[in-house]
C-alpha cells in the first residue's frame, strides 16, 4: 500500500509540476514563440487537470513539510490563474454583447453563420443542409478552394452578393450574402496569400455597417503559411482598420485560429473597440470536431455596440474539424 501511495505521489508531482509550468509559460505574450503561444489554447482541461491533481495529493498526502506546502500552494496559484483567465467567458459572467428581446424591428435583425469547411472535407450535402436550415443573411465558408466554391454554387440563387477567392493553401474564403456588399475589397495583412474580405453592409431599413471577414494563420508550424518565428500581427492590423475607418459600427467574423482570451485577441478588442459574443455565454468550443476532450472556440464574431445578441449556437457537425458557429443579431445604428 505505501508503494502505491509513494508512486501516485511521484506520479502526481511530475504531472503537477508539468501543468504548474504549463500555467507560468502560458503568461507570455510573446506570440513569436509558437510553442509558448499554443499554451493559451487548453486552459479549460489544464484547469481540470489541476483541480484532479490537488485533490488526489491531499488524498495520498500524509507528510506536510515546506515541500509539500510549497507543491500545494503551486497547485492553487494556478488553478486560480487559469480559472481568472477563463471566467470572463463563462455563462455566469457579465455580457460583453448584450442581449436582445425576441420582440424587434424584423429589418433590424440579421444572421450569420461561420464555417471552416476543412478543404479535404467531402460532405457538402451535410453543410448545405445546415445553412439551408438556418438560412443566415451573412454565411462566411474557409478554407474553400475551387472545388468547394464550385460544389456551393447552389447557394448563388439565395445569397446575389458574394465575395470569392479561393485558395489551395487552406486560407481561400467564400461571402455570400443576401444584402448588397458595397465598396467591397479583398485585403491580405500579413500574408501575401492570406485573404480578408472587407465591405459596407446595408439592411433594409437604410442602416450601413462594416464588415470585415479574417482567417489569420495559426501559431504553429504548417505546410501552408505560418507565422514561426514572427509575431501574428494580422489580427492587430485589423483592429486597427475598424478604429481609424470611419465611424460606422462593425461586425467581424471568421476562422481567428486563436483563443479569445489571449494576448492577441485581447489587444484586437481594445484597438478595435469590438466586443466578443462569448463573453459571459459560454465557449461554444467549435474546434476540434473530431474530438471530444481537446476543444476550444476558434471561430468569433465580433461586434460594436450596436449591435445585440438574440441567438448563439454551436450547430452540428458536417464533416469538417470545425462546428459552425451561429448568430442572430439586432443591428440599430446611423442611416447613409
Amino acid at each position: 500500500m505505501k508503494t502505491i501511495r509513494r508512486f501516485s505521489l511521484y506520479l502526481l508531482l511530475a504531472f503537477g509540476t508539468a501543468l504548474i509550468s504549463i500555467t507560468l509559460l502560458s503568461l507570455s505574450e510573446d506570440s513569436s514563440r509558437w510553442y509558448l503561444k499554443i499554451l493559451d489554447f487548453p486552459r479549460l482541461q489544464v484547469i481540470l487537470g489541476l483541480a484532479i491533481c490537488l485533490l488526489f495529493f491531499l488524498i495520498f498526502n500524509k507528510k506536510w513539510n515546506p515541500s509539500s506546502f510549497l507543491f500545494a500552494g503551486g497547485l492553487t496559484t494556478s488553478l486560480a490563474l487559469q480559472t481568472y483567465i477563463l471566467l470572463p467567458y463563462l455563462p455566469f459572467s457579465s455580457e460583453a454583447a448584450a442581449s436582445a428581446s425576441n420582440s424587434v424591428d424584423s429589418q433590424k435583425v440579421l444572421s450569420v453563420m461561420v464555417a471552416n469547411v476543412y478543404m479535404k472535407n467531402r460532405s457538402v450535402d451535410n453543410l448545405l443542409e445546415i445553412v439551408t436550415e438556418k438560412d443566415p443573411t451573412l454565411f462566411l465558408a474557409m478554407e474553400v478552394n475551387k472545388w468547394w466554391t464550385e460544389q456551393l454554387s447552389p447557394l448563388h440563387e439565395r445569397y446575389p452578393h458574394r465575395i470569392s477567392y479561393p485558395a489551395d493553401n487552406t486560407y481561400g474564403m467564400a461571402l455570400y450574402s443576401k444584402l448588397p456588399l458595397d465598396e467591397h475589397q479583398i485585403l491580405f495583412f500579413n500574408q501575401d496569400s492570406v485573404p480578408s474580405f472587407r465591405a459596407k453592409v446595408k439592411l433594409a431599413d437604410g442602416s450601413v455597417f462594416q464588415l470585415l471577414t479574417l482567417h489569420p494563420v495559426p501559431p504553429k508550424p504548417s505546410e501552408h503559411p505560418d507565422n514561426v518565428g514572427e509575431k501574428e500581427v494580422a489580427l492587430m492590423k485589423a483592429g486597427r482598420l475598424i478604429a481609424d475607418s470611419s465611424p460606422l459600427p462593425a461586425l467581424v467574423m471568421g476562422d481567428l485560429n486563436d483563443v479569445g482570451w489571449s494576448y492577441n485577441s485581447q489587444r484586437f478588442e481594445a484597438l478595435s473597440n469590438l466586443h466578443d459574443l462569448r463573453r459571459g455565454r459560454g465557449l461554444y468550443n467549435t474546434f476540434d470536431a473530431h474530438s471530444i476532450w481537446m476543444r476550444w472556440p476558434l471561430d468569433y464574431i465580433y461586434v460594436s455596440k450596436e449591435f445585440k445578441v438574440r441567438k448563439l449556437e454551436r450547430l452540428s457537425s458536417f464533416g469538417s474539424d470545425h462546428f459552425p458557429y451561429y448568430a442572430e443579431l439586432v443591428f440599430g445604428a446611423v442611416k447613409e
